[in-house]
C-alpha cells in the first residue's frame, strides 16, 4: 500500500504494435504479485467516441466491461492478465475528451473563455488518467498512451503526461517509452537508430523517457545497451530487451528477467518485493505441455484478422490449458460455407464455435453449420449472433418455418424468431445503445450450463441488440430446444440447449470476455472437454 498513487506512462515509438498493452499487462502482473494494487488505462488518440462503431477489420475486436462500455482490446489483455475487472474509466478516446469538453462549454462551464487545446482538451485528458489514482483504490495506474509518438493525433496526449509529471513531483510519475530496435539481415546488425530518432521525438515534446523498452528479434549485446543508454539519456538498467516470446504469456517472466519491475520500483520509490509467479507459471506449465489436442472449428465472417476474435481465440487457450490440451483453431469463413461443401470443411473438427457479429454477410453460411453440427452429433457452442442462428436454423429445419428469421436480417420475416426489444425500436443512433454490460441470468436446475457453471444464478457481458423472440419460446422448446437461462427482470432468453444433442449450447452473452489466466471460463473449459470426448469416440 501507497500513501501516493504512483503513475506509469507507456509511449510507443517507430510505429504502432509494438506489444504496449502487452508491455503493461505484464509490468501490471509482476507489481500485483508483489502486492501493489495496479490498474492499466488505454488512452487511444482517434475521433471516434470508442470502438463500438468500428467494423473489426479496422480495429480488432470490441472488448465490453461489466458497466457497459465498449473498449479497446487491449482492455481484455489487461483483464486476462490481471483478474480484475476494468471500467467505462479503463479506456479514454480524443472523441470523449472533445465531447466532454464541448459539452462544457454549451453549459458554459468555461465562464465566456476561449476553449483551447491547451489548457482544456489537456486538462480533459489529465483528469481522466487520475480518475482510477482518485479512487483510492490502487497504489499503481499504468497509462498506456495508443499510436506513435510524434503523429499529430497523439500531441495533447503527450502534453498532457508532460504536465502530469511537473504536477506530481518526483518519484511519482514515470515514462516507459517502448521502441524497435531492428535487425538488418544484410548487414548483420540491429540498428539503434530508430530507437534514438523515437526518443529525440519524445523529447521534442518535453518529454524524457525514464526507461526503454527494445522490441527486438535478437539479443541486445552490452555495448548496443550502453549506446542507446549514453545517446537516449537512460541509466543502462533502465534499458530493458523485450525479444519475441513464443507467448504473450511469456512475457510477464520476461520482463522480471529484464529487471524491469526492480527499475519502475526503484524510480518511483516503491519498495521491491520477490515476484510470486506460482500461478501464473502453472497455467505455463499445462499450456506448452499438452498431453492431447483438439480441433475447434471457428465459424465467422472477420477470420482473416485474428485480432476481430481476440477474446474468444484467448479463452481457448485458457481453457486447453485447464484441459491440458492443446486447442488448434481452424477459421473457417462463413461466407464460403454452404450446403456443397459443408462437410468437407467440418466433418473433421472435434467442436464448433459460431462466432458473434452483425450484419447478415456470411449468416446463411453459419445457419449451414449449425445445422451440419446439430444433425452430427459434433459439440457445439454458439456466442451471440451464433446462438442466434442456431435458434434460425433449428426453426427452419425441425419446426419448418421456412422463412423463419431474424429481424436484423429481415425486417419483413412472418417467423421473426429473433426479434427486437420494445425499447430498442425507436433508437437510431448506433453508438452505445445496444444492450451492453453485466446483466443477470437464472440457470435451468440439471441443465448442461448449471452443472457446468455449478450453480444457478450468473451474471455476464452482453453487446447486441437483437433477442430471441418470447412468442416462439413455448414451440421451440416442444420440439426440444430448450431455454435454460433467463433475464430474472425482463424474462429475456439468454441460453438456448438441446439436451439430446451430446453438446449443444447457444449463449446470447459473450463469455469470452470474464475468461482469465486465473479463472479460465467454465464454459470454454467444458466445450474443450466435451470437444475431447467427440475426438475420443470417433
Amino acid at each position: 500500500m501507497t500513501t501516493t498513487t504512483k503513475y506509469i506512462f507507456v509511449t510507443g515509438g517507430v510505429t504502432s504494435s509494438l506489444g504496449k498493452g502487452i508491455i503493461a499487462a505484464s509490468l501490471a502482473k509482476l507489481l500485483q504479485v508483489q502486492g501493489y494494487r495496479t490498474t492499466i488505462q488505454k488512452l487511444d488518440p482517434y475521433i471516434n467516441v470508442d470502438p463500438g462503431t468500428l467494423n473489426p477489420y479496422e480495429h480488432g475486436e470490441c472488448y465490453v466491461t461489466d458497466d457497459g462500455a465498449e473498449t479497446d482490446l487491449d482492455l481484455g489483455h489487461y483483464e486476462r492478465f490481471l483478474n480484475v475487472p476494468t471500467s467505462q474509466a479503463n479506456n479514454v478516446t480524443t472523441g470523449r475528451i472533445y465531447q466532454s469538453v464541448i459539452e462544457k462549454e454549451r453549459r458554459g462551464e468555461f465562464l465566456g473563455k476561449t476553449v483551447q487545446v491547451i489548457p482544456h482538451i489537456t486538462d480533459e485528458i489529465k483528469n481522466r488518467i487520475q480518475i482510477l489514482g482518485n479512487s483510492g483504490d490502487y497504489d499503481v495506474v499504468i497509462t498506456e498512451i495508443g499510436g506513435t509518438v510524434g503523429d499529430i493525433e497523439s500531441l495533447p496526449y503527450i502534453e498532457a503526461v508532460r504536465q502530469l509529471k511537473w504536477d506530481l513531483g518526483d518519484n511519482n510519475a514515470i515514462v516507459i517509452h517502448l521502441t524497435l530496435v531492428p535487425y538488418l539481415s544484410a548487414a548483420g546488425e540491429l540498428k539503434t537508430k530508430p530507437t534514438q530518432h523515437s526518443v529525440k521525438t519524445l523529447m521534442e515534446s518535453g518529454v524524457m523517457a525514464d526507461i526503454l523498452v527494445c522490441r527486438t528479434e535478437h539479443e541486445l549485446p552490452n555495448e548496443l545497451r550502453k549506446k542507446l543508454a549514453k545517446f537516449c539519456n537512460v541509466r543502462e538498467e533502465a534499458v530493458i530487451q523485450s525479444i519475441d516470446a513464443s507467448t504473450i504469456y511469456d512475457v510477464p517472466n520476461l520482463m522480471l528477467e529484464q529487471g524491469l519491475d526492480k527499475v519502475v520500483l526503484k524510480k518511483l520509490a516503491l519498495e521491491s518485493h520477490t515476484p510470486d509467479l506460482t500461478q501464473w507459471n502453472k497455467f505455463l506449465t499445462r499450456h506448452k505441455n499438452p498431453k492431447t489436442e483438439v480441433t475447434i472449428g471457428l465459424i465467422g465472417k472477420y477470420v482473416e484478422l485474428q485480432d476481430s476474435y481476440k477474446s474468444i481465440l484467448e479463452s481457448f487457450i485458457h481453457a486447453g490449458a485447464e484441459n491440458e490440451v492443446k486447442v488448434n483453431i481452424e477459421s473457417v469463413h462463413s461466407e464460403y460455407l454452404n450446403k456443397d461443401n459443408v462437410k468437407v470443411m467440418l466433418s473433421h473438427l472435434d467442436g464448433v464455435l459460431v462466432a458473434p457479429g452483425f450484419g447478415e454477410r456470411g449468416i446463411d453460411g453459419k445457419i449451414e453449420a449449425v445445422k451440419y453440427v446439430r444433425e452430427n452429433n459434433i459439440p457445439f457452442f454458439g456466442i451471440c449472433l451464433g446462438m442466434q442462428m442456431a435458434v434460425i436454423e433449428f426453426a427452419r429445419n425441425v419446426l419448418k418455418l421456412e422463412d423463419a428469421n431474424s429481424f436484423e436480417m429481415d425486417p419483413e420475416t412472418k417467423n421473426p424468431v429473433i426479434s427486437l426489444m420494445e425499447e430498442q425500436k425507436t433508437i437510431t443512433d448506433k453508438g452505445g445503445t445496444m444492450r451492453l454490460g453485466a446483466w443477470s441470468c437464472n440457470l435451468k436446475k440439471d441443465s448442461i450450463v448449471a452443472k457446468v457453471y455449478k450453480t444457478e444464478a450468473i451474471k455476464e457481458r452482453h453487446r447486441h441488440r437483437y433477442e430471441f423472440n418470447s412468442k416462439y419460446k413455448e414451440q421451440i422448446e416442444a420440439a426440444g430446444m430448450i431455454a435454460t437461462g433467463l433475464n430474472p427482470e425482463t424474462g429475456l432468453v439468454e441460453i438456448v440447449e438441446i439436451p439430446e444433442h451430446p453438446w449443444f449450447v447457444g449463449v446470447q452473452y459473450h463469455p469470452e470476455y470474464k475468461s482469465t489466466v486465473s479463472n479460465p471460463h467454465p464454459l470454454f473449459v467444458a466445450f474443450v472437454k466435451a470437444a475431447l470426448k467427440h475426438k475420443k469416440n470417433k
